[in-house]
């Protein structure tokens, strides 16, 4: 097979996977590691370098938008970014030493967690006006746009938030992913966020984290152009593809693909790295 030839086969499976990333809200990232890996054999460290290079490029665009249309909360984000980005180059330096199967373990442990959540889906909760003291200090508090004007909230327990984020990171840069699972967990559940300023914010946050890792990982030649070219590629058009097709979409069909999906994942990259096979 030439390199061409791979490219385009590699690009193709990253479109699908931006596709199931953008119709799920989870991403393209925890599905491109576990497919360059099981699928096409690429070594499990370079399929973590071409995801991080992936998650920078998708977050871009979408991050600005959702700046201008007054959703995403640049105060927390800025915040949290300093523990994300911290715990990013821990994970990156530790991508390093860690051993393949150790990564291919936690890996699936992470995908299985991912499903167990997207089966759950997710709680809603009131949305909360009364400042504590941490969001009267640094500000925190603002408003996001609704049908019927400015909804304004408050930010809750932001140490806890930033102590869970600089987990996050290290995720993020360990698996090469955007860890947007765990970000949503602590800004929605912990900080107490709306929803769509904590998916927003997430993404805001995704590419400055992706971005610390994936200089780690460049530096140690763990970030191949030729493979992290046709990923990001077929994820970004993955991605537009599947916002537009959001709309007409059966939320509970395309649950039910991703968690199959992503079970099946779970279940092989925890069996090839228990069995030393990866």
């Amino acid at each position: 097979m030439t390199a061409t030839t791979l490219a385009l086969i590699v690009g193709g499976g990253s479109f699908g996977a931006g596709v199931l990333g953008a119709l799920t809200g989870l991403g393209g990232g925890i599905v491109i590691v576990p497919m360059l890996t099981l699928v096409f054999g690429v070594d499990l460290k370079y399929a973590i370098g071409a995801s991080l290079v992936s998650v920078i490029a998708t977050s871009s665009g979408a991050a600005a938008a959702y700046v201008r249309e007054g959703f995403t909360n640049v105060r927390v984000g800025i915040l949290l970014e300093v523990a994300t980005t911290m715990g990013a180059l821990m994970g990156a330096a530790l991508a390093g030493i860690i051993p393949n199967p150790w990564l291919a373990v936690l890996f699936g442990a992470l995908l299985l967690f991912t499903a167990y959540r997207s089966m759950h889906g997710r709680t809603d909760h009131d949305v909360l006006t009364t400042p504590d003291i941490w969001s009267v200090r640094l500000r925190l508090d603002s408003t996001y746009p609704t049908a019927t004007g400015k909804q304004p909230y408050s930010v809750q327990r932001a140490p806890a938030g930033f102590a869970l984020m600089f987990v996050a990171g290290i995720l993020s840069a360990l698996l090469g992913i955007g860890s947007g699972i765990i970000k949503v967990i602590a800004m929605d559940q912990l900080m107490r966020l709306p929803f769509k300023v904590s998916t927003t914010t997430s993404n805001f946050m995704i590419g400055v984290t992706a971005a610390a890792g994936a200089g780690v990982m460049l530096h140690r030649g763990q970030i191949d152009p030729l493979l992290a070219f046709p990923v990001t590629l077929g994820v970004l058009c993955g991605a537009l593809v599947g916002s537009r097709m959001l709309g007409s979409a059966n939320p509970v069909r395309l649950r039910q693909l991703f968690t199959a999906v992503v079970v099946l994942m779970g279940i092989e990259m925890l069996y090839r790295g228990l069995t030393r096979t990866i």
